[in-house]
């Protein structure tokens, strides 16, 4: 029987972050959704004097975001590096992992190895209903509880404040809490408040922050779309379109601003099963490899190398 697909956004923490969290690495998470985090580990954005070469951009997409985990995967084997990688939602907890020194196959071992909705948390404080403490614990476990700054690659998660009204694109401080702020869809995850700020993810005002990247000292972009292809939208898709030309709209002034953008048709309807993820990931990785020649140069990699 064919999976059951929705259109639905789907939360990053109950959709990507759920299928990477449920590999059997936590079954209790420390709750504290609620919770103002204002130690001195708590996350923040701090001035950078990067001259970064190539920033990789991560944009938000729910479970199409396992379209990352193909383009990485691909990436590494062209031999390429990032010298920043900034992030937005799905994207903050995939380009966080890279960051951190996980390659492309391993990422994808933890995507498929994963059963979705294992971890998903109750937030008794709702609405919303759902809290992302698992997937801040998760992320602490895979980076060894090392904070953004110590991380190999430079790395920004990407977050709205919604206190204050602006992006902010967290770069040192407690990696689990960042990407869970990133993470926080708004109306669907509890938000992060932090030092008295109040954080959701960033897809209803910059999705794919590749304008973030260049502020941070980005040289050169390439971005990475994950995205619906509206344009191919099936018929039936009508009443999204308004929440589609939304995001369209969102998106192409990064797009403008990058280099070079990868945007993987991954089709229209989103799902998580196992063949949804290993579809998705197969297209961002084959339609990378198609653009060797294109992101070498962007690297300033040799082909013959």
């Amino acid at each position: 029987m064919r999976p059951k697909l929705t259109r639905r956004r789907l939360m990053v923490g109950g959709g990507l972050g759920a299928g990477l969290l449920s590999g059997g690495v936590f079954t209790a998470s420390s709750f504290q959704s609620g919770r103002n985090h204002e130690g001195p580990d708590a996350p923040q954005q701090v001035p950078w004097s990067l001259g970064a070469g190539v920033a990789w951009v991560f944009s938000s997409g729910g479970p199409r975001g396992y379209v990352h985990v193909g383009v990485i995967k691909a990436l590494d084997e062209l031999g390429l590096h990032p010298g920043l990688i900034v992030g937005a939602s799905a994207g903050a907890l995939v380009g966080t992992m890279r960051a951190a020194g996980y390659r492309g196959t391993e990422l994808q071992s933890l995507a498929l190895e994963a059963a979705p909705w294992k971890v998903t948390r109750l937030n008794p404080f709702g609405p919303p209903w759902l809290a992302g403490d698992a997937l801040a614990d998760f992320m602490r476990h895979c980076v060894d509880g090392r904070p953004l700054e110590a991380l190999p690659t430079p790395v920004a998660c990407v977050a709205w404040n919604r206190s204050q009204q602006q992006l902010v694109a967290f770069n040192r401080g407690d990696t689990g809490l960042a990407v869970q702020a990133s993470s926080a869809i708004e109306g669907d995850f509890a938000p992060v408040t932090i030092r008295g700020e109040v954080y959701v993810d960033a897809d209803l005002h910059q999705p794919m922050p590749v304008r973030t990247a260049r502020a941070l000292g980005g040289l050169r972009v390439l971005a990475v779309d994950a995205s619906a292809h509206e344009d191919r939208a099936p018929a039936g898709t009508e009443p999204w379109r308004a929440g589609d030309l939304r995001k369209r709209a969102l998106t192409q002034p990064d797009a403008n601003a990058a280099d070079l953008v990868l945007h993987p048709d991954t089709g229209y309807y989103a799902g998580m099963s196992r063949e949804y993820r290993e579809r998705v990931i197969e297209i961002g990785y084959r339609e990378t490899l198609k653009q060797a020649d294109a992101l070498r140069a962007l690297h300033g990699v040799d082909a013959k190398s």
